[in-house]
């Protein structure tokens, strides 16, 4: 994995530089602004550093097996001394999990700072100063243990969360690719973290339209919170970004969701239609050519109905063929991973579409979010933990996410 800093004018700047090195596969892992230093600092303009990240090809090792945590028990409960040992090492790794997942921007940035520091060279010399000491094999081994409980206690960390064991097991196999004798804690917990961030990604959420209005469309089944997601988006344009939203809504089956939609639009004093066919959205959007962002609720039905999804399809084209046009695709994170895969399997039969993942509040686990971002390789845009509106939404924020997935608590 290479990690790297940019820095620039703007964030824009500093990542527009840091794709021109790296290509555009990077990964924004932190953004700050630069405080300069010196007599000068009142008359030099802000700059913006970017870290960011970009996984490199290797080769795939043997996958942690599900049954690790039944063999150390079974070591336990065969060598009471070697059991007590272990039992204490595992405990305090959960003790210290979170607190090392606190401090890992601090334990990154030193990590940088220490890269920069280095003169032409030195890598080999700092290299060969932290080769160990001959050591007895035992002391070795025991070390290799405690380093495998560790990362056994990561593997298992995930699973609890409902990290799916495949996609648990190729995160660990990512770390042994890089295993180095010796290897740190610190170092363990901050290679895993980096590759879950690296396997969220970013999305771009909503974004303006190079010309006339940018058409958004929201899709998913019944009961996942489709039209309060719009409200708290359009609230959030309209109030805070100062933009023009006009609302839409397909959703022509259940009266009560035209008209919750109705009523957000009149407290945002904002148009609202509704559309029947795909003329009336085509009439809609020129219509509204002069406003920033229109969006369209749709009707919320089961991904088995062929029917209504070949209904959902006619109106994407009619859609699209009117303005530029944006889907997203809206699930609720209490579904069950297998009810997700055949959800977003269906959809994306007929559109393109990031995701957004609603009712976090009604979920212990997060494992889903990372299941079937990998599942269906598309981003992850929004997030929303409740019912109030505007507030209870978010752009997606990977790094707290795999804090909670390895074990943090949310910060929320």
């Amino acid at each position: 994995m290479i990690i790297k800093k940019f820095v620039g004018k703007t964030e824009e700047e500093a990542t527009a530089a840091a794709r021109k090195e790296l290509g555009s596969n990077v990964v924004i892992m932190n953004v700050k602004d630069v405080k300069s230093k010196g007599l000068l600092t009142l008359f030099r303009q802000k700059q913006v550093e970017v870290t960011v990240a970009l996984e490199e090809e290797g080769d795939i090792p043997r996958p942690v097996r599900r049954e690790a945590a039944a063999t150390e028990q079974t070591e336990r409960e065969s060598t009471p001394a070697a059991g007590a040992t272990a039992a204490v090492v595992s405990a305090d790794n959960t003790q210290n999990i979170e607190k090392r997942l606190d401090s890992l921007q601090t334990f990154l940035e030193s990590r940088f700072q220490q890269a920069e520091n280095a003169q032409p060279g030195e890598k080999q010399e700092q290299a060969e100063n932290v080769q160990p000491v001959e050591k007895l094999e035992d002391e070795v081994s025991e070390e290799e243990q405690e380093r495998s409980r560790f990362v056994r206690l990561l593997y298992n960390t995930m699973l609890e969360n409902e990290v799916d064991e495949k996609y648990a097991n190729q995160i660990i196999e990512d770390l042994e690719k890089n295993k180095k004798s010796n290897m740190p804690f610190d170092y363990i917990l901050a290679n895993v973290y980096q590759k879950m961030i690296l396997k969220f990604g970013k999305a771009e959420g909503i974004t303006p339209a190079k010309k006339g209005p940018k058409v958004v469309m929201f899709m998913g089944p019944t009961g996942v919170g489709k039209t309060t997601t719009i409200a708290k988006l359009a609230s959030d344009f309209t109030v805070a970004e100062k933009k023009k939203v006009a609302l839409l809504t397909a959703d022509t089956y259940r009266i009560a969701a035209a008209e919750q939609l109705r009523t957000y639009a009149n407290i945002l004093e904002v148009p609202f239609r509704v559309i029947y066919t795909e003329e009336d959205a085509k009439q809609a959007v020129q219509e509204f050519h002069y406003y920033d962002f229109i969006f369209v609720d749709t009707a919320g039905h089961s991904h088995k109905n062929e029917e209504q999804l070949g209904n959902m399809q006619k109106l994407l084209r009619a859609l699209k063929a009117a303005g530029e046009y944006q889907s997203f695709l809206v699930l609720s994170a209490t579904t069950k991973y297998r009810d997700l895969t055949r959800i977003a399997s269906s959809y994306k039969e007929i559109a393109d579409f990031q995701l957004i993942f609603t009712k976090l509040d009604e979920t212990m686990t997060l494992g889903n979010l990372l299941n079937l971002k990998l599942f269906v390789d598309v981003p992850i845009a929004y997030i929303t933990c409740g019912q109030n509106v505007p507030d209870d939404i978010e752009r997606f924020n990977p790094q707290k996410t795999v804090k909670q997935l390895l074990g943090g608590k949310s910060s929320t």
